[in-house]
This record gives C-alpha cells, sequence and structure tokens, in this order.
C-alpha cells in the first residue's frame, strides 16, 4: 500500500463521531448524524486541491482583493449509490457549484463484483484538465466499485490528479486494489481497518453502510 497516496483524517470531531457510526446500538438517525459530521470533515480536506483566482469584494467598509475558488472549473461529486448519497447533503452546502452525478452499483454477494445499474456520469469531457471529481463512498471495501468509477472520469481525459476518493471507512485489501490500477490516485479517509471478513465486509467496520444509514 502507498501511504503517501492515503490521506487520514483522524482530528477529534471525526474520532467522536467515527466511535457514534460504528456502535451497533445507534440508531440509524445517530448514524446518520455522525456519518454527515464526517463527510463534511473530509470533503473540506479534499477540497484543498481547488484552484483558486483573485476577486475583488467591497465590504460594509472598503473593497479588497482576495482569492476564492476558482469559479471556471467544473466540480463534480459523483456518490455511488446507495450509500454514498450521505455525502450530497454536505457537498452541496459547502461546494454549491458542484454538479451531483450519481453512479448505481450494487455488489454481488457471490462474486464481490460490481453491477452496474445506473450511470449518469456526463458523456464529453471539454477541458478535462478543468474538471475535478471527488468520488464518494462511505465504505471502501474490496475496492471493485471504486475502480469502476474512477474508470469512467479516467477515460475521459480527467488527470488522476484531479480525482480524489472520498471514504469514510477503509480496509486495506480495498486500497491495494485501487492502488493496482491507479497508483496516483489519492484516498482520503477517516480510518483505516484492520481486514476484509470472507463476506467481504470491514473489520472492525460499521456493518452494512446502508442498512444502518437507511434503516433498511
Amino acid at each position: 500500500m502507498n501511504s503517501k497516496k492515503v490521506r487520514v483524517i483522524d482530528n477529534p470531531v471525526i474520532m467522536l463521531n467515527l466511535c457514534t457510526m460504528r456502535d451497533k446500538n445507534t440508531d440509524s438517525q445517530g448514524v446518520r448524524i455522525a456519518t454527515r459530521k464526517i463527510t463534511r470533515c473530509l470533503l473540506y480536506e479534499a477540497a484543498q486541491n481547488l484552484p483558486l483566482v483573485e476577486t475583488e469584494i467591497t465590504t460594509p467598509l472598503t473593497t479588497f482583493k482576495t482569492k476564492t475558488v476558482d469559479p471556471d472549473i467544473n466540480l463534480i461529486i459523483s456518490p455511488i449509490l446507495r450509500a454514498g448519497l450521505i455525502f450530497t447533503d454536505e457537498a452541496i452546502d459547502i461546494l454549491p457549484q458542484a454538479c451531483i452525478r450519481h453512479i448505481g452499483m450494487y455488489r454481488d454477494e457471490e462474486t464481490l463484483k460490481p453491477v452496474w445499474y445506473y450511470n449518469k456520469v456526463p458523456m464529453e469531457a471539454p477541458n478535462p484538465e478543468r474538471f475535478y471529481i471527488y468520488i464518494t463512498d462511505p465504505m471502501l471495501a474490496t475496492g471493485n466499485s471504486l475502480i469502476e468509477a474512477i474508470k469512467l472520469y479516467a477515460d475521459k481525459g480527467i488527470p488522476i490528479d484531479n480525482i480524489k476518493v472520498i471514504c469514510i471507512i477503509a480496509a486495506p485489501q480495498g486500497i491495494e486494489n485501487i492502488q493496482k490500477h491507479y497508483p496516483d490516485i489519492e484516498i482520503i479517509t477517516a480510518a483505516v481497518d484492520d481486514h476484509l471478513n470472507e463476506k467481504g465486509y470491514i473489520v472492525p467496520g460499521m456493518g452494512d453502510a446502508g442498512d444502518r444509514i437507511f434503516n433498511t
């Protein structure tokens, strides 16, 4: 595993909410609230790669020059359905210029391979260097779904440096799988857990993220 391309964000707010999210006694509402708090922290960290431009602002006191996010970039948040949806509200709040492009995959429980059922990614990416992509999924388990999602954007010529994977809990096997295909992509996570069990679940993990978030 190339640890230089894995950024673990473990500030106290994240640690507190990770404990809440993982606890089997936390109800779905508690899991959702804790997860949203963590995703907000992770999105702030991911946004450090966004380009800035100079702008002029007039306050009630004066006019001055400062910097802001370049309004001419194409910023895309791509949640992998269904659990990745938990990132959406937070992403829109803190990055209002972002476009949400959903990716629908579910995991075949026998093969652990992703099965496509929905793709809302644009077919063309003119000026691909101006695209910035955040692919979100709470759990990075085998990494197979995320590899497929990365490929969607990388095949359009978008630089790997402009594509980030954002997850809450990651397994070493999933990280290694992604890095085998895309060694230069950055993975931003709140925790790297111990291992995957025989059913492909992260241990210690939090169980099935989608079930716990959506009470299904």
